[in-house]
């Protein structure tokens, strides 16, 4: 008898317990798991308790700047069981206590007690400390404490080793009974059933059925009764079987008197078909004539698409390159305004300084003359009067040159911050176009031009003021260098107003103007009438972005030759925003 290679038992058995196997690997898994979360959550629990317990002493402490005392309230916290680091960080984020098992902090301070995961296996939980003082509170610093993944595990060790005895018992016993089962149950009859078929004997079809001995009517039983059934149809086959031969070989016969007649007619349509198998060969040449044409064809187009797409590389190559170097133009121009604001100012500041050194070295000159006839006992009432009256008099002029030299300096830095920060905030329009025009000044002192401001006193917007200043000193200077072009007195009319919750601004001077073919072309990038004269083109072409982007609004020119040029400006009203 062959032996089988892979029993049915065996295999049926292997796929039960392997099904069992993985269903109590992922429940045992699961459970672990399930373990794992909760004392992890019992840790973090913990740690906001330990907030409660110690953030009003850190908070004391740290607003005493006491920090050996924080330090050791963090050596304090490092003995508890569950905590593996300790973090303790000022306002500023500068850390006070780095003990134990930590890892690099967040620059921004913790704003509410938040947990966060680590690669090192640790995680945290941060929580700002607070401190209240007359009904007022001020965050003086954050800690973060520490544990890990360890600390969980000891927790939870007595745990998993019940978990784990437990599924490898319930799997032995599942095991034993499963072996016994199947063995008398499945092994041992279907070796019988086996060994009774291996006996099988086609020329005694009697002697070859089967008999399993077995008290119960289950499956082997109705295969029993189906292999004996099949051995008494055999046997009937068999019979049909002769009967069949003997009526074959009259059959075969007549067959071959029929091969005859059916080969002369195959000589027949052989001859047909191999006309018609020449004709498929010469409709296959010319199939394979066109496809050779048609991939050649192919070939071109596709090196035809290759120089197209080579072509389209190199031209949004080109297209970057362009809008890197316009960025680039747009920035120079920005800085060199902001160059001239500084050298204007730069040369307004330094007349009234030096007034107040001359003021300064007069006073001393006078104070060491006092000083010496105080020491010779020569100092006379005429004398001292005379020096009160002059110290008085210097002392006026110092402090009205000094002031107007801070003033200056508070105007430009304002606006020279504004220019090169994009931070939006709450401003006056009319008191910050005042000083956008005292930056100016140096500039404008050198003409008799005068600009007219009409805002109302309340008018507040919240934008980036830099955008403001920007715009306006681009309109005022092109007024100056290119509408007033040989004009010695030129005005300015400036009228800002609000109208359904938009800012409009109505800009007007009365220079020379412009032609129509100027006009439309006003806003376009690097077109400039002064191109020799260093001109670059970009001025009015940054302010209509900075309205029509920044401030989401909409700016039109109009102007005619000899009747100067006008700009309407409006944008939406932001003035409740914080």
């Amino acid at each position: 008898m062959t032996k089988v290679k892979t029993a049915l038992s065996k295999k049926l058995l292997t796929r039960v317990l392997s099904v069992y196997f993985l269903l109590t690997f992922i429940v045992t898994i699961g459970q672990v798991f399930t373990e794992y979360l909760n004392a992890k959550s019992h840790i973090q629990d913990e740690l906001q308790t330990l907030k409660n317990t110690f953030g009003s002493s850190l908070t004391r402490a740290i607003w005493e700047l006491n920090y050996p005392q924080a330090v050791a309230s963090a050596q304090g916290l490092m003995e508890l069981p569950i905590v593996e680091g300790v973090q303790i960080r000022d306002e500023s984020g500068k850390v006070i206590a780095d003990l134990g098992l930590t890892t690099v902090q967040q620059e921004k301070l913790a704003s509410n007690g938040q947990f966060y995961d680590h690669d090192n296996g640790t995680f945290s939980y941060s929580f700002p400390l607070i401190f209240e003082f007359s009904g007022r509170t001020s965050r003086v610093g954050d800690v973060s404490l520490y544990s890990s993944f360890d600390i969980i595990v000891s927790r939870i060790e007595v745990g998993l080793f019940f978990l784990v005895g437990n599924s490898i018992v319930k799997t032995a016993f599942l095991i034993f009974l499963f072996l016994h089962a199947f063995r008398k149950m499945l092994t041992d009859p279907l070796q019988e059933l086996t060994q009774q078929i291996s006996q099988f004997d086609l020329n005694h079809l009697e002697s070859s059925k089967i008999n399993i001995d077995s008290k119960e009517d289950n499956e082997l039983l109705l295969l029993q009764r189906s292999f004996n059934n099949l051995i008494d149809d055999l046997i009937h086959s068999q019979d049909k079987l002769n009967e069949a031969q003997a009526e074959l070989r009259d059959a075969n016969k007549r067959l071959d008197e029929q091969n005859l007649t059916l080969e002369q007619e195959v000589a027949k349509k052989t001859a047909s078909l191999s006309q018609i198998m020449l004709d498929l060969e010469r409709q296959k040449d010319e199939l394979l004539t066109n496809q050779r044409e048609l991939r050649q064809e192919i070939t071109e187009k596709s090196k035809i698409a290759a120089e197209l797409r080579k072509s389209h590389d190199e031209l949004a190559t080109s297209m970057e390159n362009l809008n890197a170097a316009k960025d680039q133009l747009v920035e120079s121009e920005r800085m060199a305004s902001l160059g001239g604001l500084v050298a204007g100012i730069a040369h307004d500041v330094n007349t009234p300084l030096g007034i107040g050194v001359t003021a300064a070295s007069f006073l001393q000159e006078r104070l060491k003359n006092l000083q010496a006839a105080y020491e010779s006992k020569s100092l006379s009432t005429k004398a001292m009067n005379s020096f009160i009256v002059e110290s008085q008099q210097t002392t006026t002029l110092l402090m009205s040159n000094l002031n107007r030299a801070s003033s200056l300096i508070a105007s430009f830095k304002q606006v020279a911050v504004d220019q090169t920060s994009e931070v939006e905030r709450l401003i006056n329009i009319k008191q910050y176009l005042k000083e956008v025009i005292q930056s100016l000044a140096p500039t404008l002192k050198k003409t008799q031009h005068q600009i007219n401001v009409d805002c109302p006193e309340d008018l507040d917007i919240f934008c980036a003021p830099g955008i403001v200043a920007q715009i306006f000193t681009n309109m005022i200077m092109n007024s100056v260098l290119h509408g007033f072009d040989n004009i010695e007195a030129g005005q300015i009319d400036i009228n800002v107003s609000q109208s359904a919750k938009k800012v409009v601004i109505n800009y007007r001077d009365n220079g020379k103007g412009m032609e129509p073919d100027v006009l439309n072309q006003h806003f376009d990038a690097f077109f400039t009438t002064t191109r020799g004269k260093g001109g670059s083109g970009l001025g009015t072409h940054i302010m209509y972005n900075l309205v029509t982007q920044a401030l989401k609004g909409n700016i039109k020119a109009t102007s005619s030759p000899g009747k100067g040029l006008s700009y309407k400006i409006s944008f939406p009203l932001r003035n409740s925003e914080k």
